[in-house]
């Protein structure tokens, strides 16, 4: 793939779709076709017919010991006819577990030419003068590497990007728009880097057009992190030194040369705004040129937006790439599209693309290809790529939303096997969301709290099991006296009850195999703390994705920990009853 980024060259893979896929897959099967994986399928073809017929559809589980035996000191030929040349983890925060995916320099380079190629696409929506000449304020985050047995290294797929020469050598030196020096980015130390990250973006206010991360939950941080230090950054500022505690010399030295001696006067301004006794529209505020939020808003991320509209005077959230640690997938082509109506632009030349029907009932012959997925039908996307996986399950539920071109558009739905559920009843991610809204709304109007974070859990524990809901709350104005109402904490248990589909609805009312919902109020910060925990596991920051659905028990502990009180729903609904008759009518 060529280094070179124009637009025009999205009307071009677009339109012919169907004769890239073909071209990729022939590549992929010629570089891959005898290795010991695909050789027995295979027998050395890269025919398309062949791989459909003989390749099997797959999960982790199945490629997890060729993949190890590489890590381990075997050939990549086991599973890659290209060489592998480190290792990527996925987070775990997803899928409750770690993965490690084979590739080389390849992945990075499509990684940073989507990267390039969507900055290009934001800056035609906001192409202006100020623009131009501004800076984005990227909460952007380095991770230790890990080695493997082999000596290959290990890491998340955001530090492998900036410790990249695509990154710290580039062409242009494109990450001189960044207000933060390599140096912050690349720091060990993420609570050294957060603090440095608002130092210079500070530093630099007048300049700052866009303000962004991989994932909304890093920005959310980052402003907790300005909620408890913005004393001490107006200090620094005022001074022109930074703090003692910020060790780490590279990055300390690169921030002293960014502040450049004292600053009063936007020390000043600082302590006035952010001793209002309102934080609504800090960011605007503090960044009066910022015109968009720029990271990952679609699925479980989603809860976040009302905190960085209240945050920021509702500026736009713009929704970037679609991506895994398996492979990467495509662009969102509409920047300015609201976040619950984003959609991702397949680009055909990444890897190939198959998808699965979602209502597939086991016939794995139902299977298409990119072109031939139908508008307003789920799917499960099917991979194949150049590193060593083949008809990969990614896991991931989207709907055909439309077409670029020729090529589809996707809305990211859900995980597919991230549900509650202590009975029959499957509660997915989309509606716990929608839940989630419904019930934001009974605490916006009643109340002066919002709602920062949120989980949830199955406790089947005890007899009949319910559904719990860790929520950590926060008062829009920062002299507001801290309290809880038991009724409309109540209120609010019910309004996620009733936005619950028929089959909970029925067995949370007529038999009882469900019991009332539970919000469980956690002190604030406790967020923080489980992201600390995910991240002492080997995660970062800037991949952080705060789990939709608590498994882990040592996860659980730390919410458990910090509960405040707890608050159940009041009422039983009929609605459950009415419409299950209704639904059984229908079929008679």
């Amino acid at each position: 793939m060529s280094l070179s980024v124009n637009i025009k060259d999205l009307d071009v893979l677009t339109s012919n779709a169907k004769q890239i896929q073909d071209d990729v897959l022939k590549e992929i099967l010629t570089l891959n076709a005898n290795t010991e994986y695909l050789q027995r399928f295979l027998h050395g073809s890269s025919d398309k017919d062949l791989f459909k017929k003989n390749v099997p559809v797959v999960s982790y589980d199945d490629v997890k010991p060729y993949i190890e035996r590489v890590a381990n000191g075997e050939p990549s030929d086991v599973i890659s006819g290209g060489p592998i040349t480190r290792f990527l983890r996925s987070s775990g925060t997803t899928g409750g577990k770690e993965k490690i995916f084979p590739i080389n320099d390849k992945y990075i380079e499509t990684l940073r030419y989507l990267v390039a190629l969507f900055s290009l696409l934001t800056s035609k929506h906001f192409n202006d003068n100020d623009a131009k000449k501004g800076k984005k304020m990227l909460f952007l985050y380095n991770r230790s590497e890990s080695t493997t047995p082999s000596g290959l290294m290990v890491a998340l797929a955001s530090t492998s990007f900036v410790m990249s020469p695509y990154f710290t050598n580039p062409p242009s030196k494109s990450n001189s728009y960044y207000t933060s020096p390599d140096q912050v980015i690349l720091c060990p130390d993420n609570n050294q880097s957060v603090y440095c990250h608002l130092l210079c973006g500070l530093s630099r206010r007048d300049e700052v057009v866009g303000v962004g991360s991989s994932f909304a939950y890093a920005l959310v941080q980052a402003i907790n992190v300005l909620q408890i230090y913005w004393k001490e950054l107006s200090s620094n500022i005022r001074s022109g030194h930074v703090s003692k505690w910020i060790t780490d010399l590279n990055c300390r030295n690169s921030v002293s040369a960014i502040l450049g001696g004292p600053n009063p006067e936007l020390a000043d301004m600082i302590e006035k705004e952010c001793s209002n006794k309102s934080w609504e529209g800090i960011i605007t505020r503090l960044w009066p040129k910022a015109k968009y939020f720029e990271c990952i808003i679609t699925g479980q991320m989603a809860q976040y937006i009302p905190t960085l509209e209240f945050y920021s005077n509702k500026l736009p959230i713009v929704s970037t790439i679609y991506g895994s640690s398996e492979s990467l997938f495509g662009i969102n082509m509409d920047p300015l599209s609201k976040p619950q109506d984003v959609s991702y632009t397949f680009l055909p030349n990444i890897s190939y693309f198959e998808f699965l029907p979602v209502d597939h009932e086991g016939d794995m012959a139902s299977i298409v290809d990119l072109v031939d997925v139908k508008l307003g039908c789920y799917y499960e996307p099917v991979i194949t790529n150049y590193f060593g996986l083949h008809r990969y399950l990614i896991g991931d539920i989207l709907e055909v939303t439309g077409f670029y071109n020729s090529t589809p558009q996707f809305r990211f739905v859900r995980r597919k096997n991230m549900v509650l559920s202590v009975e029959i009843e499957e509660t997915t991610e989309e509606d716990i969301l929608k839940a989630s809204a419904r019930a934001t709304l009974v605490l916006d109007q009643s109340t002066n709290l919002m709602l920062t974070g949120f989980t949830c859990h199955a406790d089947i524990s005890t007899f009949p099991g319910h559904y719990v809901f860790y929520w950590e709350l926060k008062a829009k104005d920062v002299n507001y006296v801290f309290q809880l109402d038991e009724n409309v904490l109540a209120e609010c248990c019910y309004a996620l009850e009733e936005s619950f589909d028929v089959f909970y609805r029925k067995l949370r009312s007529k038999d009882g195999l469900i019991g009332a919902l539970e919000i469980r109020v956690v002190q604030q910060g406790t967020f923080d703390s489980l992201m600390e925990y995910f991240i002492s596991q080997g995660g970062s920051i800037g991949q952080y994705k705060t789990p939709m659905c608590i498994k882990s028990s040592e996860a659980l502990a730390v919410l458990e920990n910090k509960v405040l009180a707890r608050f159940y729903s009041k009422k039983i609904s009929s609605s459950g009853l009415i419409v299950y008759f209704c639904v059984l009518k229908c079929f008679e």
